[in-house]
């Protein structure tokens, strides 16, 4: 699911369950945490990371299939909470790496798999990439932190119409919004990811961490803030009806039915 690379001061880390659609699970969330908090322990840390999935897909969000959503209108609160809890530590451990950190996407990048990507540092997609917040449509907030993040990235109107909206579009239009840094031929987004990737790290190590830290900085009242309201929004949304039917619709392929109840 995992596999580590280093190039001389740059780490690629690359996410790809073989499946075709690199569906987050706990577990998968667990691992990607893990693997995160080891660069940042490690005595010889990367200069910078290149976080990649698969070649066609980087990742269509949270899994579905997971056990802890299959059986969630009989789980307990805390049960309910294992899935943005554990999205929320993974989203922190990347964006609390101290070296510079890029996204490499190529093809669906879709909810959990966006809140991923948009904590690294920068993001860069191949043109025929497809992004969006699907969120809404399953009943559910947009969790994991990634809200303040987003708002962060492309202001608060483009944050607001990605997640209500729904919309899911395409690279140079999500480039427009902000929400990507730069967009390159279809296949060619590892290959810029890496080039960006050493030029970082060719800088000097302690002045990149400082200017991050400061950047950071900026942004981690308002996440902090929104970190204490996602994941119970969430165990909430969880108990409503609409998130019901949306879970009923997605199984039997069918359009969803809401009524605000």
């Amino acid at each position: 699911m995992l596999s580590l690379e280093r190039r001389g001061r740059v780490a690629v880390l690359r996410f790809d369950r073989g499946d075709g659609r690199n569906a987050l699970s706990i577990q998968a969330m667990r691992e990607l945490r893990a693997a995160f908090e080891a660069l940042a322990a490690d005595a010889a840390p990367p200069n910078a990371l290149v976080l990649t999935g698969a070649p066609t897909v980087f990742s269509v969000g949270f899994d579905l299939k997971d056990p802890s959503v299959v059986n969630i209108g009989s789980a307990s609160i805390p049960e309910r909470l294992q899935g943005p809890l554990a999205g929320a530590a993974m989203c922190k451990a990347l964006a609390g790496l101290e070296c510079y950190t890029i996204v490499a996407m190529e093809g669906w990048c879709l909810g959990g798999g966006l809140a991923l990507a948009g904590s690294a540092d920068l993001l860069v997609a191949g043109e025929t990439a497809r992004l969006g917040l699907p969120e809404v449509d399953r009943g559910m907030n947009l969790s994991w932190n990634a809200l303040p993040r987003l708002i962060g990235r492309c202001g608060p109107a483009a944050a607001k119409r990605l997640a209500i909206l729904g919309e899911t579009m395409d690279a140079k239009t999500m480039l427009a919004l902000g929400v990507l840094d730069e967009v390159v031929a279809a296949g060619d987004a590892l290959n810029r990811a890496l080039a960006l990737a050493e030029i970082a790290a060719a800088k000097p190590p302690l002045a990149v961490r400082m200017i991050k830290r400061g950047a950071n900085a900026y942004m981690e009242g308002l996440i902090q803030t929104a970190s204490a309201l996602d994941a119970e929004q969430f165990a909430l949304m969880t108990m409503t009806e609409d998130f019901a039917e949306s879970l009923a619709a997605f199984c039997a392929k069918r359009a969803p039915n809401f009524e605000g109840r």
